[in-house]
């Protein structure tokens, strides 16, 4: 079976390439200067809205296996 050069581009169980450009990416984001603005306006606009978050944050740790010992997390406190 043969490869056209599309497919060959995929690496094993991840793109490499696309790992590489999303790096940039962040990195280049985090020296922006907007890392400040842009948390202020992913802000809950309404209390309802706040709710709806930490309802969702609460259902994704529930289902978590915990944090990873490598990084020495505790667990990040619940949102209010």
């Amino acid at each position: 079976m043969t490869q056209d050069a599309d497919t060959s581009k995929v690496q094993g169980e991840g793109d490499y390439d696309a790992a590489r450009r999303y790096d940039k990416a962040a990195h280049e984001f985090a020296e922006s200067g907007k890392v400040e603005e842009a948390a202020r306006a992913a802000r809950p606009k309404t209390p309802e809205e706040a709710e709806e978050l930490s309802r969702a944050e609460r259902a994704g740790k529930a289902h978590s296996k915990g944090e990873d010992p490598e990084f020495g997390n505790k667990g990040a406190p619940l949102a209010p």
